[in-house]
């Protein structure tokens, strides 16, 4: 069980504060001094300690426990302080934070708002330190790996893999839905190879017009066609003693296909309009939310060169199959929208957070992300609540279109689309009349 640790001369306060944590499952233990703050923390590893701000010296201004909190940092710098006092003032809730806590409750409580306050920084406190773990195991492969959350189960096949196969120069296949982080898990491989300390190059395949693809994947000299004005690198080129993420791969022209399976193979290529070969040392790192195997059976793969790209596969699954990382995931996106738009936002309230766990998520992690980001610049509260997500009341309720904004028809629109063919971009974008590129900045911009 989490334990908490209480810090109060109110021994009232202290059991008030016992009997609401253990309704919810947490255990606690309470100290009535400062000092016994110290001699707790020396002897178990508390989730959160929440400190009266008051005690002996006098009654109302705070300073004494304002004092304590730098040293309390010192000892645990991951450890949340939530201060308590009756006597609350604006300015001393400021110093407060200034001095490292975490939050402030009034006295009298509400009930509610402590528990919100209590889960927020109990999960943001356990995303920190793993992600600190994550930074120290990747010191010791001399890579700078992002910070990912995947506590889900789910998820832990996928770590493994990535630190298995990351150090090697061996090609990826990362495949999933729309969202699921294939990127993000593109960028880990990176991070904790030995190219990591050049940049990973990335295009995105179903971004790129059939008369483009040579241009922008071997480069071109100048004069090779009319908007040729000067030579330009193309991105293997880029990519030399490096990685090279190719994102949507499965939208690659079959004409241009063995252009690109001779570059896999050998490393060699030329620029559009040379017949000078050059050569790339480069690992490919591809990603798709189609499948391949069956785009292979319909004629419109190379099955030797999905030979070349999946020499590891990596299948990331649907947020909806790791809800256990919905809410570090929120959380995270709440501390870097927050931060982003300059907004006091400290967490979610109980109706929210129900919410945010109901949803199917259509989109994945990168509606999750759409969703916080839509919310954090709508609210104008300490907190989100379930009115600022934007989301449906109940996983399978709908709105009529009638009462949908026209961005509101069009994504709702798209995800239908992408239902029904199986999250398949391609097929969803030819039902919906639209261009493969068109589709995808629509993708993009209402976080699909």
């Amino acid at each position: 069980m989490t334990r908490i640790l209480i810090a109060d001369d109110q021994r009232d306060v202290l059991e008030a504060l016992r009997i609401l944590l253990k309704g919810e499952g947490y255990q606690s233990d309470a100290v009535t001094s400062l000092g016994g703050i110290f001699s707790a923390l020396e002897k178990k590893d508390y989730a959160l300690l929440m400190m009266d701000l008051n005690y002996t010296r006098d009654t109302t201004s705070g300073q004494e426990g304002l004092e304590v909190i730098p040293k309390i940092q010192d000892i645990d710098n991951t450890l949340p302080v939530v201060v308590m006092t009756a006597w609350a003032t604006v300015d001393l809730a400021v110093e407060a934070m200034k001095r490292g806590a975490r939050d402030f409750v009034t006295k009298p409580w509400d009930n509610d708002r402590v528990l919100t306050i209590v889960r927020t920084q109990i999960e943001l406190a356990s995303a920190l330190r793993k992600g600190r773990k994550l930074e120290a195991a990747n010191k010791l492969l001399g890579g700078n790996i992002p910070n990912l959350i995947a506590e889900a189960p789910a998820m832990r096949p996928v770590i493994e893999i990535i630190q298995r196969v990351a150090p090697s120069d061996a090609n990826v296949l990362i495949t999933g839905e729309n969202g699921t982080g294939k990127s993000l898990v593109a960028q880990a491989i990176h991070a904790l190879s030995p190219r990591a300390p050049h940049s990973m190059i990335t295009v995105n395949m179903g971004g790129l017009s059939e008369t483009l693809f040579e241009s922008e994947l071997f480069g071109h000299v100048k004069g090779a066609f009319t908007d040729a004005k000067t030579d330009r690198a193309g991105r293997f080129e880029l990519a030399d003693e490096s990685t090279l993420f190719m994102d949507e791969i499965a939208n690659i022209p079959l004409n241009q296909q063995a252009k690109l399976l001779r570059v896999i193979e050998t490393g060699e290529f030329e620029r559009v309009g040379s017949s000078k070969t050059l050569h790339a040392n480069v690992r490919i790192v591809s990603a798709t939310n189609a499948n391949l195997t069956d785009e292979v059976a319909a004629g419109k793969f190379r099955q030797d060169l999905l030979f070349r790209l999946n020499t590891i596969e990596i299948p990331l699954p649907p947020l909806r199959d790791r809800r256990e990382d919905i809410m570090p995931l929120a959380n995270s996106f709440l501390s870097q929208h927050a931060q982003r738009y300059r907004k006091e936002i400290v967490g979610f309230d109980e109706p929210a957070r129900e919410r945010l766990m109901q949803h199917a998520y259509p989109g994945n992690v990168r509606e999750l992300d759409h969703v916080i980001e839509r919310a954090v610049l709508m609210s104008q509260d300490r907190q989100l609540h379930a009115r600022d997500l934007g989301l449906t009341t109940a996983a399978g309720e709908s709105r009529s279109l009638e009462d949908m904004s026209l961005e509101e028809v069009e994504a709702f629109l798209i995800k239908k689309a992408l239902a029904r063919n199986d999250g398949n971009a391609r097929k969803a974008a030819e039902a919906l009349g639209l261009s493969r590129s068109a589709f995808y900045r629509r993708l993009q911009q209402y976080g699909l």
